[in-house]
């Protein structure tokens, strides 16, 4: 049976019907006057605007995809959505994550931008379309503060002292590259990551910025969030976890 509540009363029920006086609108009082569409419609449009920008700026935010340096994981123009909340409660990226950056340091010089009009800034400011034009990058997190990453001839990747296998990388890349920034052995400061593109040589990360002042770290202070979902296109549609290689064990330096 379902749940459906009716009225009980009809007009066969006399003695509990309302009289006609009881009725009628107490004096002074006219009836209920009801807004039209059009009159609740600028309210309406205006609570949603506001409700979409709390959750832009407080809960997840939609961005766009620039570039190929994190193939076959992320396709150019994919959106992706990032959760925002987790890290105001002080919660760190950890490894394998996906995050999005604010430009640690000039990375993005040389790379050109589509420039967003006018109503893609309002859109995007108020969360109804993907970030765009804005200095973000987006990598996948491989050190962490206290972390020795390595990269010695084409790999394997090392954490630690781990190789990784990286089934994420990009298909025909090899996990190192052998150009001279592609090699390396740096230990992550505090409060801080070294982070790098699943299309190894494609990708303008950590690696070739090391004569940067912050030595190719990317500050947790410049972190919007995790990356969680690919959101767009509908069949791009595929959350992003953390792969297994980071939850092997030994990885974590012993202090």
């Amino acid at each position: 049976m379902g749940d459906l509540v009716i009225d009980a009363r009809s007009d066969a029920e006399g003695p509990e019907d309302v009289p006609s006086d009881e009725a009628a609108p107490a004096p002074g009082r006219g009836p209920k006057r009801r807004h039209s569409f059009w009159t609740e419609l600028p309210i309406l449009v205006g609570i949603a605007l506001a409700l979409a920008f709390l959750i832009k700026t407080f809960l997840l935010q939609a961005f766009l995809i620039p570039s190929g340096s994190m193939q076959n994981t992320l396709l150019k123009d994919d959106r992706v959505l990032v959760d925002k909340l987790t890290p105001r409660f002080g919660s760190e990226p950890a490894r394998g994550e996906v995050v999005v950056f604010r430009d640690p340091g000039d990375w993005l010089v040389g790379h050109p931008m589509e420039e967003p009009n006018t109503v893609q800034k309002f859109l995007s400011f108020i969360g109804l379309m993907p970030a765009a034009g804005e200095k973000h990058l987006i990598k996948r997190v491989i050190g962490v503060a206290g972390d020795t990453v390595e990269c010695t001839g084409t790999g394997p990747l090392k954490v630690n002292g781990r190789p990784l296998t990286e089934p994420y990388v990009f298909p025909g890349n090899t996990a190192c590259s052998t150009d001279g920034d592609g090699q390396f052995k740096v230990t992550v400061p505090s409060g801080h990551l070294w982070v790098m593109g699943d299309h190894r040589q494609s990708s303008q990360d950590s690696r070739y910025h090391q004569s940067d002042p912050r030595r190719g770290m990317v500050p947790l202070t410049d972190v919007v969030g995790r990356a969680v979902v690919i959101a767009w296109p509908v069949g791009h549609w595929a959350t992003l976890p953390v792969p297994s290689t980071f939850e092997q064990p030994g990885l974590t330096p012993t202090p």
